[in-house]
């Protein structure tokens, strides 16, 4: 068999397998992961245009950071688990199943959204107008909400 058709079924297959184990939340932890890509690179481009010094400490610190939004992703999922548990111990049917997991998915896909745009605009390329104004009133807001302190 190809070494490139089998490590493809390979990926296929964990991701399948991935899928199937979140669930529900499979979409935003994929589009939170692609975020968190890019929002390093980006981050790192515009570190560099700044003159700011990068090393392996920075690097790794931003990876921890990452690593870090997964695991409030999981808290969310065990304070979901733990009121399914106890709904149904009562008898009670929680109707959204990972509704606080996804909320701190979706609220940390719009926080590094915003930083994206941020590097971006400091490497120098322009932002589309309403862009920026949507991002500016996004990040107002979640910096003035509770989640954010």
């Amino acid at each position: 068999m190809d070494v490139v058709k089998t490590v493809k079924t390979g990926l296929w297959a964990v991701l399948g397998v991935l899928s199937s184990w979140l669930g529900v939340l499979a979409i935003p932890v994929y589009v939170l992961v692609g975020c968190n890509v890019m929002d390093y690179i980006t981050g790192l481009l515009a570190a560099h245009r700044r003159g700011q010094k990068i090393s392996s400490y920075t690097g790794i610190n931003g990876i921890a950071k990452k690593v870090c939004m997964w695991l409030l992703i999981a808290v969310g999922g065990v304070l979901d688990w733990l009121i399914g548990y106890a709904g149904a111990a009562l008898g009670m049917t929680v109707p959204l199943p990972m509704a606080a997991a996804m909320l701190t998915a979706v609220w940390l896909i719009v926080n590094e959204v915003i930083s994206i745009l941020e590097n971006v605009k400091d490497l120098g390329v322009p932002l589309p107008g309403f862009l920026g104004k949507l991002a500016a009133l996004v990040k107002s807001k979640t910096d003035s909400s509770s989640l954010a302190k």
